[in-house]
């Protein structure tokens, strides 16, 4: 994996590695701290032990899962990653391990449902790839940093003949909007306040 940097910006593409784990945690919860999404991941000491080992496993034993980050090039703050999962969800098995006792494993089990089927629903049984998590430091919003993360995992699909599934919150659709990505969310994806999408490069399938 290359180290991608532009000469006008101080934001620099890097692959995360496992000393980084701990900070990415932390990056997330700085990222995600006033959103819905902390009811299925509570901001708990136990949960934040939950994120370290889910990560570090996958790291060790996933290779499809490729982990990023942007680094500010003149601190060394991570200011964003991302994680890419450069394979089918059959291909990868299980995406989260156990649910901490600070969790609600039911409600987690079901919403995790729901992603797996949007994405089965509109992508299974063709080669398709999935940005399963990204987070920008707020300190870092609006500076290109999830631009640069989105637009390698679309390089690589591009590359691979692979189609791209995000499940994005309704706030954040218009984000992916912009990159090309529409939304085929059903009813039961919408309930849940997520946004199905593909990018439009794979829109010719829908039309056959």
């Amino acid at each position: 994996m290359t180290i991608s940097t532009s000469p006008k910006s101080p934001l620099s593409l890097e692959p995360a590695t496992l000393k980084d784990i701990p900070a990415l945690t932390e990056l997330w919860y700085n990222a995600f701290r006033n959103s819905p999404i902390i009811a299925i991941w509570p901001d708990t000491p136990g949960v934040h032990q939950w994120w370290n080992e889910a990560n570090t496993h996958d790291m060790l034993h996933k290779p499809g899962e490729k982990y990023l980050k942007i680094v500010d090039t003149q601190t060394r703050r991570i200011a964003a990653y991302a994680k890419w999962s450069l394979e089918s969800a059959e291909e990868r098995g299980r995406r989260f391990p156990a649910w901490h006792s600070d969790m609600n494993a039911q409600g987690n089990e079901e919403f995790l449902e729901n992603m797996e089927t949007g994405r089965d629903r509109l992508v299974g049984g063709r080669k398709n790839f999935y940005l399963d998590m990204i987070a920008t430091h707020t300190e870092y919003r609006k500076m290109g940093a999830a631009r640069m993360l989105i637009e390698w995992g679309c390089a690589v699909a591009d590359r691979e003949g692979a189609a791209v599934y995000i499940d994005a919150s309704q706030q954040g659709r218009p984000v992916y909007e912009k990159f090309g990505f529409v939304d085929f969310s059903d009813e039961r994806s919408a309930a849940a306040g997520l946004a199905s999408m593909v990018d439009v490069s794979y829109l010719a399938y829908f039309a056959t």
